[in-house]
């Protein structure tokens, strides 16, 4: 189950900006579903591989937007919870979305950090200290000299 898929104009938007040609299967052409970050599930994923680093892939995709969604926790029969749910309580989840300023410019000319704009930085920042696991890459683009190493 996808829960925080992204539907109409609005994956279509993100679909086409992502990657060099967009966000289409390369052998299919079918369109690859499209969703916010998700900390809760994010974190038991870094968690139950024994993550010690992330790659955040796909930073400049989000340039465009005034305010950038990102769940933060589940609504599972009224109560909320910030782990993900086991798998027979997944059903009945739902996303509580926080909203992160956007930064509204092109950032795929960034080739360090310190090049970001303050708003994708505390993207970043809030990411890393979400998941509690450093992120020690952050794309820009799709070339191999757009990824940004992190400190």
């Amino acid at each position: 189950m996808e829960l925080l898929s992204v539907y109409g104009a609005e994956a279509e938007e993100l679909r086409k900006r992502g990657g060099s040609g967009g966000e289409y299967g390369a052998t299919t052409g079918r369109p690859r579903r499209m969703g916010w970050f998700d900390v809760p599930a994010a974190r038991y994923g870094c968690r139950v591989q024994g993550a010690t680093g992330i790659a955040l892939t796909n930073l400049d995709v989000l340039g465009y937007l005034d305010e950038i969604p990102i769940c933060v926790e589940y609504e599972i029969d009224g109560e909320r919870t910030d782990e993900f749910p086991v798998t027979g309580r997944l059903e009945s989840a739902k996303p509580v979305l926080a909203s992160l300023p956007g930064w509204r410019c092109d950032i795929s000319g960034a080739r360090t950090m310190a090049d970001l704009p303050r708003e994708a930085r505390s993207y970043v920042e809030f990411v890393e200290k979400a998941l509690d696991v450093p992120v020690q890459y952050v794309s820009v683009g799709p070339e191999r000299g757009q990824t940004i190493l992190c400190g």
